[in-house]
């Protein structure tokens, strides 16, 4: 059972509470989703957020941290990053924990039900089998279908445009295949497993021994398509309640290393007028398929742009995207006060199965906002050696460069904190850039990444480091 890291919630008469569970970059949707529910309910509402992330210190209120793997390595965890946990493993103890569960019953004696919002829903998630719980979200199962990026191919083939691609059963069909393909497709072959985010589980590659280096002995089925150079990797945020109602949020451009590997996005896209257009109809049809599926909530689909102006359609995420949160913000700018945000609308997707009629999609930029995201990866193993205050949160600064106090702006969120060695291959935070043009939004993610990089040097091995492991 886990034990709790962390702990700093208190319960207030006279309030209904919801709980959130998953990462603390996404604490900010429970500010529009409590504002939603107090709406529908016509009573006060707030939330506990139970989140897996170390860090050196937490300016949240209520807020739950919950790891296994510090009890795994006790207090060498609280100075690795090797304390991030993957989401699956998250949802598990969360669920096995005595501590949550009995949460949920002090919950329960106060309010007639209790709603579990995540980031994802996935099947690992139990503690919705309690009376009165529910998931505030798509059903497990059916996102866990609609995730599988072999089941999207395969079905959306004949509906939207996408890539060209084959099914390979096995490690040594997919060597086959692509023994056979290295010519057709010189410009390299993306290969992927059945469930991938972020690149884990994904390589673009251009040889045999590549592909050999990533899945080497993995006998697992693999999707492989035809690698096409492209000019911008949009991604579209959208939410459907049923075939006919699915709201576009906006459109984005994903910024992506190696060919596979997300590092944040840009907003808006630069695509043109037309490509926009055309993004967003071809989502609304694959919400209208996501909806067949049984599929209700928020979503997101990840597209290609050719040199030759050609989209290609990649992938669902079945599931809030990364930018998600800069998303609602965006929308709290753009459109009437009184219209239901994201949260909102994906509460009344699974609730009431329908947009309430004052649903507003943004028509006009306005506010002429701009933003970025980063997502600062450490490629070599570092010591941080001090920390970044939490600041505003993204709600106060998407508001004042969207009224003109503020021309540009930036954030660094998440920070882990001082005296953390960091490995290879994880994050040490976030940067989230505001502005009226993409030049803006550049000098801002530029600069976070300056402010980041004084806070670490390069980790130098020690005999210590070595009997640790």
């Amino acid at each position: 059972m886990s034990s709790i890291h962390f702990s700093n919630f208190q319960i207030d008469e006279g309030t209904d509470y919801f709980l959130y569970i998953g990462e603390l970059k996404n604490y900010g949707l429970n500010l529009f989703l409590k504002e939603a529910l107090a709406r529908y309910y016509n009573r006060k509402f707030e939330f506990i957020a139970i989140v897996p992330d170390v860090l050196e210190q937490y300016n949240y209120d209520n807020l739950i941290v919950i790891n296994p793997l510090i009890e795994a390595f006790g207090e060498e965890c609280l100075e690795k990053i090797s304390c991030r946990i993957n989401a699956n493993d998250f949802m598990a103890a969360v669920s096995q924990s005595k501590k949550i569960r009995s949460l949920i019953q002090q919950i329960l004696r106060r309010q007639p039900n209790l709603y579990l919002y995540m980031y994802e829903s996935l099947s690992e998630m139990t503690l919705d089998e309690i009376p009165n719980v529910s998931i505030l979200g798509p059903d497990k199962q059916i996102a866990q279908q609609t995730n599988n990026k072999k089941f999207q191919l395969t079905q959306l083939a004949d509906i939207v445009p996408t890539v060209e691609f084959k099914i390979c059963k096995g490690y040594t069909q997919l060597i086959q295949t692509t023994d056979s393909l290295w010519e057709k497709w010189s410009d390299g072959i993306f290969v992927t497993k059945e469930y991938s985010a972020a690149g884990i589980n994904s390589i673009v590659a251009n040889n045999k021994n590549e592909i050999e280096e990533k899945f080497s002995g993995q006998d697992v089925t693999y999707i492989i398509s035809r690698f096409l150079p492209h000019t911008l990797d949009p991604t579209v945020l959208a939410v459907v309640a049923n075939e006919q109602d699915i709201f576009i949020a906006g459109v984005a451009d994903q910024r992506i290393e190696n060919g596979n590997r997300f590092t944040g996005s840009t907003y808006p896209s630069v695509a043109s007028p037309k490509q926009v257009k055309q993004l967003k109809a071809y989502t609304r049809t694959v919400g209208s398929w996501l909806a067949k599926q049984g599929y209700k909530g928020i979503f997101g689909c990840d597209y290609i742009i050719t040199h030759s102006g050609e989209i290609r359609f990649l992938e669902i995420n079945a599931r809030k995207q990364g930018t998600t949160l800069e998303f609602c913000c965006t929308l709290e700018q753009e459109i009437p006060l009184t219209a239901p945000n994201l949260p909102e609308l994906e509460f009344f997707a699974v609730v009431e199965g329908v947009f309430p009629a004052n649903a507003r999609e943004i028509t006009a930029d306005a506010k002429k906002l701009h933003w970025g995201t980063f997502n600062y990866k450490i490629h070599e193993q570092v010591t941080t050696q001090s920390y970044i205050p939490q600041g505003i949160g993204e709600k106060e600064s998407f508001r004042k460069v969207a009224d003109g106090k503020l021309k540009k702006d930036y954030l660094i969120l998440e920070h882990i904190g001082t005296s953390f060695v960091i490995a290879q291959g994880s994050f040490i935070g976030r940067i989230v850039a505001l502005g009226h043009d993409h030049e803006s939004v550049a000098q801002g993610i530029t600069q976070g990444c300056k402010t980041i990089e004084l806070t670490f040097t390069r980790h130098t091995t020690t005999e210590k480091d070595h009997a640790r492991h």
